[in-house]
Parts: structure tokens; C-alpha cells; sequence
């Protein structure tokens, strides 16, 4: 690809390209901007490399020499990635008139790539940093054979007609706004009622296991994330201090430290663990604006957060009661696929590597005490501690990190907090910090995507929607909206002046479950004609066998 591209647009500055899941990018700077029309040239472009079976030649080269053949080609981001290879010689490769970067191993011949197609373009900064040019980023695919190719395309057509972004805005559930700021988001009704149908199922499931729900304000004096350690390790994710009266607050970027100070509000005793505090709490995190994706990655979210103060002798059974109430509340949600990680101590982190192995240790003996298979993420843990991650599979084998168990005996020692054991002397507690959702949106925008809108009736927004065929029948269309509503069935009448015909067409653009038609039938009949968007047309049924049809799948989260 870029070979074509600097045969068509010699003057083009040349950024990098790697491999990704399922294709490959490359970044240039065009001396003009290109559209998504150009890739079609581009691409009968590379088609014609291909043809020519050009060679694919591997050549070492003194750092020297890369720089000098780089300078003259006038390629400056080549020179800037040279400075940055630490080996004395640069791994080059040419094919016909092409020469770049590269370790390789390739193809031996042009003629040997399969079938292959752009997909799309996309800004992106020079190695990531705002600070730096934004450059044209083109997306490609490639794959052995055309049928591999086609079954690719197809679902990649299936993301685009599950993503969160567009049916968040057809269902009208959450919206974005510059004025507000990138990253914040604006739910609507009935995305905001599809929330609070979820927190109200997180309660009710964290009362039953025994949590103290909590609420901790949105801002914290700067002094709390320097005991903390997030000042000094988690500082380029926190946003920039402010004043209150001399004194200086931040953003919360997590609920930890306040929920520490929660716990030392009353002395503890041995007797009082394990003490488990939970919170829905919103927290702020500095994410650049290139890495923002609708509901998936925003800068203010809701975490489902609570941590866990035990004695050394109750952490393994609180882990495996956590993976536990995990497994069965994303069960209620559909997911049922996982892919467990234990995530190793990063380069940065605080506390000795005792603590440290002794918490991996801790993990892992609670992992394989729930008989869980498992991978090790090396490097992948938090600053202050090791962690479980699990990731859930959607509808169409994505897997989306959400869960997180973490090990901490950091911040115990941080704060300084104890409980007094049986021998009336001061003990560390172990700290867990724990979340089943991770983020709320991002939990929602994974939702939206699984059910391709289409929310179970438990979780819809609106459950059912009564059509009249006419206005003869409105009033039996309000006799039957009343019954629904005192059973606690959310449902509602379309008053359109329009046709039935229409009236389903756009129930099902709204993916309503169910949609019941009244008519002159059904008021004889005392009944209602069911249209299921899972099962469509379902006839006539009475309107007692409706509710308990529609009861059960709500009671059973079906």
C-alpha cells in the first residue's frame, strides 16, 4: 500500500505501518488531502504491484547510511524512528522502486499477497501525541482467499449496523455535544432509564452479598491522590488541579482512597471483616481526544466500584464470592463466554516485590480455587497491585474487558488503616478493589452492540407499544395501556395518524419488543394481536396470556 501510494502521490511523507487484528494501517502526510473515493485509486494501484510480481529484498544498513538515503528522500518521520532503534544497523526492505523500515520476514514475491481491500481513513497524530502532526491514516484487510475476504467484509458490515454510536442515536438513548465537551455524555430518557434499571439490579444484587452502598463526592483535595500514590504514578490520566479557597482539589480519577476514608471512620475490630463498601461513582479520567469512541471510551464514566477490607486469612473466599457474583450477573445479561487474565506487576508501582508476590500468589490460589482457567497478562497490573481482568465475548466474538479483581496491600500501608484483632492488637487489612461492570457506559455501549439494539424486555426502555388500528379505538388502547402500567409494565400508545402497516414498520425501527394492534377484533375479543420483534406475528391472544407471557420473561431476564 505504500508502495502505490508513492507512486501516485510521490511528494507523500511516509509514517509507519503495522499489522493489526485482522488487517493493517499505514500513516501518511499528503501534500494534499485525500477522501475515501482516493482509496479505489490506491487500491487498483497495489492490485498492480501485484501483477508485476515485484521482489521483496532484505538488506541490513548502517545507521548512517538509513540516515543519508532518508534525508535525500526527504522522509523526516523515517529519520525520527532511525534515532530511535537502538541496534547499530537498520533492517531495510525494497520492492520494485519502494524502499522503507522494516524488520520483516516478508513474501518473496509481490505476486504471492492474496486478495485485500481498503476499508477507510481516519486521523492520527505522529506516534500518538497531540503535540505532534496529525497524518492520514488508511485501514486495509488482507486474507488468503476471496471467500475469507467476503465472509470478512460481511461482518465487518454487521459491526457497522450494531454500533453503539448510530443506534444510540436512532433510539434516542444518549447523545454527545461540543458545548458540553468531548467525552461526556448526554443520556436521554430512555437511555437514562435503561441505567437505572441496571444499577437498580447492581444494588439490590450487592445488598443481598452484604455491601454498604456509599456515595463520595465527584472532587478530592490534591493531598488524598498524593497519599494515595495516583499523584505521583497515575498523574497523565488525572486532570489538572484546582483552587478552593487555597486549597487544591482534583477530578477523582477513582473511588479507592475515598472509600479508605469511609472504612477509618470507625474502628475496626477482627470481629467487624470482612467489611465490603460499594459505590456507583462517577469518576473523570484525561483520555485524548484521537482514543474518545462514543460510549466505549469517554472522560467522565460511572464505575461499579466497591473494595473489600478482610483479614489475611478471609481474601481467597472474598475472591472467589466476587468471581462468583460475577459470573452470575453478566449471566443475567447474556454473557456466558469469558477469557480470564492474571495481570502481573507493571514497570511502575509502588510497594516492595514481597507484597507483590504475595498478592499474585493470592490471585492465583483464588483462581484456582474456583477451578477457573486462566492466562497470564505480564506487566498488566494497576501501579498499587496485581489483578484478575475478565473479558466477556459478545454476539459476535468480540471480547470486551469489563471485570476487575485487584489484590492490594499498598494502600492499607499507605493510610495507615488497621483493625484491632482478638488479641487487642493493631493488624493490617487486606484490601480488594473489585468492579463487575467497569464502567457503566462502557457497559451500556457493549450492550447496545450484543443485542444489536435490541434490548432484552427486561431491560427495554419501553416493553410494548399498543397500536389502534384507528381512533375508534383509542379508548380500549388506554383501557388496556392502564392494566399494563399497574402491573409495572412500561408501555405506551402510538397516536400516529397513520397505518397499521406503518405503525409496526416503526415500532420495529424503534425495537420495540412487543408491539399489540387493537382493533375492532380485539375489543370484541377483549384481546390484543401480538407482533414480537424476536418472534413476529404472534396473533391473537388474550390479554391476561399476554401478561403472563411478557411477566415471565421479565421475572426470568430471558
Amino acid at each position: 500500500m505504500a508502495a502505490a501510494v508513492t507512486e501516485l502521490y510521490p511528494e507523500t511523507q511516509l509514517g509507519i505501518g503495522p499489522v493489526i487484528d485482522n488487517g493493517f494501517y499505514y500513516d501518511f502526510l499528503f501534500k494534499d488531502p485525500i477522501s475515501e473515493s482516493d482509496l479505489l485509486l490506491i487500491e487498483k494501484k497495489m492490485k498492480e504491484i501485484q501483477r508485476r510480481n515485484d521482489e521483496f529484498i532484505k538488506e541490513s544498513w548502517t545507521k548512517k547510511e538509513a540516515n543519508a538515503f532518508f534525508k535525500k528522500q526527504k522522509q523526516s518521520f523515517k529519520l525520527d524512528l532511525i534515532k530511535e532503534i537502538p541496534e547499530k544497523e537498520v533492517g531495510i526492505y525494497r520492492t520494485g522502486g519502494f524502499t522503507d523500515l522494516c524488520k520483516g520476514p516478508h513474501i518473496k514475491k509481490s505476486s504471492e499477497i492474496g486478495v485485500f481491500k481498503l476499508l477507510s481513513l481516519a486521523g492520527a497524530y505522529w506516534r500518538g501525541s497531540e503535540q505532534n502532526q496529525m497524518l492520514t491514516r488508511i485501514y486495509g484487510t488482507a486474507w488468503k482467499t476471496k471467500q475469507e475476504l467476503d465472509e470478512h467484509l460481511n461482518y465487518l458490515k454487521e459491526v457497522e449496523a450494531r454500533d453503539h454510536r448510530k443506534l444510540g442515536k436512532d433510539l434516542d438513548l444518549f447523545s454527545f455535544n461540543p458545548e458540553v465537551g468531548a467525552g461526556l455524555a448526554l443520556w436521554h430518557s430512555k437511555g437514562a432509564f435503561v441505567r437505572k434499571i441496571i444499577e437498580d439490579f447492581w444494588k439490590e444484587k450487592h445488598l443481598e452479598q452484604g455491601y454498604q452502598l456509599v456515595n463520595t463526592p465527584h472532587i478530592a483535595s490534591l493531598d488524598l491522590w498524593k497519599t494515595s500514590g495516583h499523584w505521583d504514578f497515575y498523574r497523565e490520566n488525572m486532570y489538572a488541579p484546582f483552587k478552593i479557597e487555597n486549597q487544591e482539589y482534583v477530578a477523582k480519577p477513582m473511588n479507592c482512597p475515598l472509600h479508605i476514608k469511609i472504612f477509618q471512620t470507625h474502628q475496626a475490630s477482627y470481629r467487624d471483616l470482612p467489611v465490603r463498601i460499594g459505590e456507583l461513582g462517577t469518576v473523570y479520567r484525561y483520555e485524548r481526544s484521537g482514543v474518545l469512541h462514543g460510549l466505549l471510551r469517554v472522560r467522565g464514566f460511572t464505575q461499579d466500584d466497591a473494595h473489600i477490607f478482610c483479614r489475611s486469612d478471609q481474601y481467597e473466599k472474598e475472591i472467589e464470592r466476587i468471581l462468583g457474583l460475577t459470573v452470575e450477573m453478566l449471566k443475567s445479561f447474556g454473557f456466558n463466554d469469558y477469557q480470564i487474565f492474571l495481570s502481573t506487576r507493571p514497570e511502575k508501582y509502588i510497594g516492595t516485590d514481597a507484597i507483590w508476590k504475595k498478592a499474585t500468589n493470592g490471585l492465583e490460589d483464588a483462581l484456582k480455587g474456583y477451578g477457573l482457567k486462566y492466562e497470564e497478562d505480564k506487566g498488566g497490573g494497576t501501579f498499587y497491585g496485581p489483578k484478575i481482568d475478565l473479558k466477556i465475548k459478545d454476539a459476535l466474538g468480540r471480547f470486551w474487558q469489563c471485570s476487575t479483581i485487584q489484590l492490594d496491600f499498598n494502600l492499607p500501608e499507605r493510610f495507615d488503616i488497621y483493625y484491632i484483632d482478638e488479641k487487642g492488637k493493631k493488624q493490617r487489612p487486606i484490601m480488594i478493589h473489585r468492579a463487575v461492570f467497569g464502567s457503566l457506559e462502557r457497559f451500556v455501549g457493549i450492550l447496545i452492540e450484543h443485542y444489536a439494539g435490541i434490548f432484552p424486555v427486561w431491560l427495554a426502555p419501553i416493553q410494548a407499544r399498543i397500536l389502534p388500528v384507528g381512533e375508534d379505538f383509542t379508548e380500549y388502547a388506554h383501557t388496556i395501556l392502564e392494566k399494563l402500567k399497574k402491573i409495572g409494565i412500561r408501555a405506551e400508545i402510538d397516536h400516529a395518524n397513520a397505518t397499521v402497516g406503518k405503525k409496526i414498520r416503526q415500532g420495529e425501527l424503534d425495537k420495540i419488543p412487543y408491539l399489540l394492534v387493537v382493533g375492532d377484533r380485539e375489543v370484541k375479543g377483549n384481546s390484543v394481536s401480538v407482533r414480537s420483534i424476536k418472534e413476529k406475528d404472534l396473533g391473537p391472544m388474550s390479554l391476561e396470556k399476554f401478561i403472563e407471557k411478557i411477566s415471565k420473561e421479565i421475572k426470568e431476564k430471558s
